[in-house]
């Protein structure tokens, strides 16, 4: 089973689920995603497959979801996406994909269920 971790090595729970994945999947692909973000159509697959929304998997505190006026309910899925693609800072972390299916790390034990 082929798995991916889109990860920020700074962030705890990023570190505690690339940790307890490594102790049980031998094929992980490490992404670090402020440094390599996805493009909009890997986003946009990720967010279907764990069905939830942009603004759902965008961490709403960093500065950047203020300074663009990410509240605004009138910016469509594809702006949001862009925002995230072009500010990687605001996508939760980490995110896991195995198998067609995708699950947020927080907590870390949440990936379990899609390996």
């Amino acid at each position: 089973m082929r798995v991916t971790i889109y990860h920020n090595p700074r962030c705890s729970k990023s570190r505690q689920t690339l940790e307890l994945l490594r102790a049980r999947v031998s094929d992980i692909e490490v992404v670090e995603y402020l440094k390599q973000p996805p493009d909009a159509a890997t986003l946009s697959d990720i967010l279907d497959k764990l069905g939830k929304a942009p603004r759902d998997l965008m961490r709403r505190k960093e500065a950047p979801y203020a300074e663009l006026g990410l509240d605004d309910p009138g910016l469509d899925r594809d702006a949001l996406i862009a925002a995230m693609v072009a500010y990687p800072i605001l996508i939760e972390r980490p995110i896991v994909t195995a198998d067609g299916k995708a699950a947020v790390g927080r907590p870390p034990e949440s990936v379990l269920d899609i390996l």
